[in-house]
């Protein structure tokens, strides 16, 4: 047990060296490790100016509307702490991507930068919004908080497009590059790639699955609560219990577990069918004022999480369908390091007799 736990913390330490000793790897951990330094850095700055412009506020001070109030003082806190939280996430599973040598990931991570544009993009109007209607209760010392933290919100943004263009060219060098590791760990078969490929997407979606569901909860659990704590323990209890599913779904993945994995599309299905749910509870007339100071973001987490639901119900069909193909073998064995020569030479290894290029007449 020593002997295994030993060989897997080298191969970790080897791994991540590697990042760090090849160009393309290096640059795409690199600016993504900036987006986040950079966005964390504006992101806690508002949050700083945002408390330290509250007033302390009182019952009577809030007057009858005091729960509204409380809300949107609640969704700032809210918004900006999840992009952070997106950020951090992000290195870990760009480290995650560039370790494992995973061109999808690193393909998804490139999309889902452009989920976070999207979020920081909306952040802008509902902070805004939750700003106007807290100096409408008079909670601010400082009148000016919004014009403060104006620019640095707006700028965030612009820096993710920019770093999504330059993640995306870097993301087609490493397809390039990652290409040889694909060949050397699974050989040149067609078909036993082709099964790879759909097991390396099924097991980034999982992890995408993650941080889109918890994102919603988050958001739920803080700023709109639960009508009942009944309510409010079960959604909490449900961040932990996703966690497990989404581990048993990888590890059913790569043990081939049949059963298992339709234990695992039926949780799929109750996923869906709950988030359908809370997305149409968000536009129910009876149901709206809850949803109000974060109803943008929670749409954009639902709509997402609903799709990225769908994607992992079909590659995990898929996946099930590929069980005792031959991939199980290539999952659980260690990588053997050859070189591009080797490689190329395994591919070659029978040579066509030359015909001659001129034919002599005697």
């Amino acid at each position: 047990m020593s002997a295994t736990k030993s060989n897997r913390a080298s191969s970790l330490a080897k791994s991540t060296g590697e990042i760090f000793t090849r160009k393309w790897p290096r640059l795409f951990f690199i600016i993504a490790a900036l987006q986040a330094i950079i966005g964390i850095a504006f992101e806690s700055y508002t949050f700083a100016q945002f408390q330290s412009g509250l007033k302390d506020m009182t019952d009577e001070l809030w007057g009858p509307n005091k729960s509204d109030g409380e809300a949107q003082m609640k969704t700032i806190p809210t918004f900006l702490g999840l992009l952070m939280l997106g950020f951090i996430y992000d290195i870990i599973l760009v480290w995650d991507a560039l370790r494992m040598k995973n061109t999808i990931q690193v393909i998804g991570l490139c999309v889902a930068n452009l989920a976070f544009l999207v979020y920081s993009a909306l952040q802008i109007d509902q902070i805004r919004e939750a700003i106007a209607i807290l100096k409408g209760f008079n909670a601010f010392e400082d009148p000016d908080v919004w014009e403060e933290v104006q620019g640095v919100l707006i700028s965030i943004p612009c820096i993710i497009s920019l770093v999504t263009v330059a993640l995306s060219f870097i993301a087609w060098k490493l397809y390039q590059e990652f290409a040889w590791d694909i060949l050397k760990h699974i050989g040149a078969d067609y078909r036993m790639k082709k099964r790879f490929l759909h097991y390396q997407v099924y097991i980034a979606l999982l992890k995408f699955d993650f941080f889109f569901f918890v994102g919603f909860t988050i958001q739920f659990l803080v700023v709109v609560g639960g009508k009942t704590s009944v309510e409010f323990g079960l959604t909490a209890a449900a961040i932990p219990v996703t966690i497990g599913i989404l581990l048993c779904a990888a590890w059913f993945t790569r043990r081939e577990w049949k059963f298992g994995m339709i234990v695992i599309m039926i949780l799929y299905l109750g996923g869906l069918t709950y988030f359908i749910y809370k997305l149409a509870r968000i536009y129910d007339p009876f149901q709206a004022q809850f949803y109000a100071p974060v109803k943008k973001s929670l749409t954009a987490f639902a709509v997402l999480t609903i799709i990225l639901i769908i994607l992992t119900i079909i590659n995990a069909l898929v996946c099930m369908f590929n069980f005792g193909a031959g991939l199980k073998h290539h999952l659980n064995t260690p990588r053997q390091e050859i070189d591009k020569d080797q490689a190329s030479y395994s591919m070659n290894d029978v040579k066509q007799t030359q015909l001659p290029s001129r034919m002599t007449i005697d």
